[in-house]
């Protein structure tokens, strides 16, 4: 599976974005999505994740009501949409994906329950 981040950029605060992260290699329907973000200095957190089994999806209580995940399948494509960004949503933000679900929120939140990364794009947010 491979993964290409795009829709980066620069913007002010309360700003929007939308990340999108194109897959190639596995129809998404069978894949489990998600975002993690990792600002400079910092360990890699996680942001969200779309599981296909049972349409759980899980936010980190920093984006809460902020940040929204969808997928088209279709187009093989998942989608970050990001409104009212602050300056501490500044990081390189990666797509992840994996063939597995699960039944715990733990393991959608933990980086190491994913098998395939993207290359990462740059969100910065400016007062």
């Amino acid at each position: 599976v491979q993964l290409v981040e795009s829709g980066g950029g620069s913007v002010q605060v309360g700003g929007s974005l939308r990340l999108s992260c194109a897959g190639s290699g596995r129809s998404f329907d069978e894949l489990t999505v998600a975002w993690f973000r990792q600002a400079p200095g910092k360990e890699r957190e996680f942001v969200v994740a779309d599981s296909w089994s049972g349409g759980k999806i899980y936010y980190a209580d920093s984006v809460k009501g902020r940040f929204t995940i969808s997928r088209d399948n279709a187009k093989n494509t998942v989608y970050l949409q990001m409104n009212g960004l602050k300056p501490d949503d500044t990081a390189v933000y990666y797509c992840a994906a994996d063939l597995r679900a699960y039944t715990r929120e733990s393991y959608y939140t933990d980086d190491r329950s994913y098998d395939y990364w993207g290359q990462g794009t740059q969100v910065t947010v400016s007062s």
